[in-house]
């Protein structure tokens, strides 16, 4: 653990206006410095997009009459690459993604924006936090932000192995009603999704993605059961993708 305060580098994937970052930003305030470096628009599961073809802008963005970041017209990896890059003086301690606007558990964590700035951090070599509340309804990101704040400083005194993160997920309800916290696995129940075919005023047909997670399956270590059933969800999540299990077996395929 470094001495003195804590610098943190704050974004998400809803936009640097919306809510969830501002109240989470309150939150952290009281933990250390915070920088607060976001999407300009809305950013949701563009996974780990990074923009390449395009330049990218960035402008300083206000809110209540005051500085509040640098609004940067890209994803949230981007983000978290020009704000380490280019725009921060010094290497921050801690990169914290959120608070995202529903649950980022299961396989929507391969998609989640919000996922991929922890991430994004976490390939930088910076100890980082995703942090989702459990609701797409009536928001209240209190209890999400306050708790995100005490990982935040557990993260910081305790460190991360190199190339984890933390995936954080909490229950949309009162803290009286919060169970505790699950260490959990990220969850393989299987998404039902469906394309709602629809007709705009002109006639011409376009598709609306949805779905639903059908079925839980597994017990309480799982990050989707875990918050169904009202409990904090932490799910350690490594960038590594490789099926280290199955090298030995590709070898013997007599491939050449």
């Amino acid at each position: 653990m470094k001495k003195g305060p804590i610098n943190i580098l704050l974004t998400n994937d809803d936009g640097i206006y919306a809510e969830g970052i501002y109240v989470l930003y309150e939150a952290l305030k009281k933990v250390g410095n915070v920088t607060v470096v976001a999407p300009a628009t809305e950013q949701s599961a563009v996974g780990h997009a990074i923009t390449m073809s395009d330049p990218l802008r960035v402008k300083e963005a206000r809110r209540r009459r005051q500085r509040f970041g640098y609004a940067v017209s890209g994803t949230p990896a981007d983000c978290v690459k020009i704000a380490i890059r280019s725009l921060l003086r010094k290497k921050p301690d801690l990169v914290v993604s959120g608070i995202n606007l529903g649950p980022n558990t299961g396989f929507s964590v391969l998609y989640s924006g919000t996922v991929s700035g922890a991430t994004e951090g976490a390939i930088l070599g910076i100890p980082s936090i995703a942090v989702s509340l459990g609701t797409f309804v009536d928001p209240d990101y209190r209890n999400a932000a306050n708790f995100a704040a005490k990982l935040a400083r557990l993260v910081h005194k305790n460190g991360l192995p190199k190339g984890t993160f933390l995936n954080l997920n909490v229950p949309a309800l009162p803290a009286s009603k919060i169970k505790g916290v699950r260490i959990t696995t990220q969850g393989k129940t299987p998404i039902i999704e469906r394309f709602d075919k629809r007709v705009d005023p002109r006639k011409r047909t376009y598709y609306w993605l949805t779905g639903e997670v059908m079925n839980l399956r597994g017990g309480i270590e799982s990050d989707i059961v875990a918050l169904k059933n009202g409990y904090i969800s932490i799910t350690p999540v490594q960038y590594d993708l490789t099926d280290h299990s199955f090298i030995d077996t590709l070898k013997g395929w007599r491939l050449r």
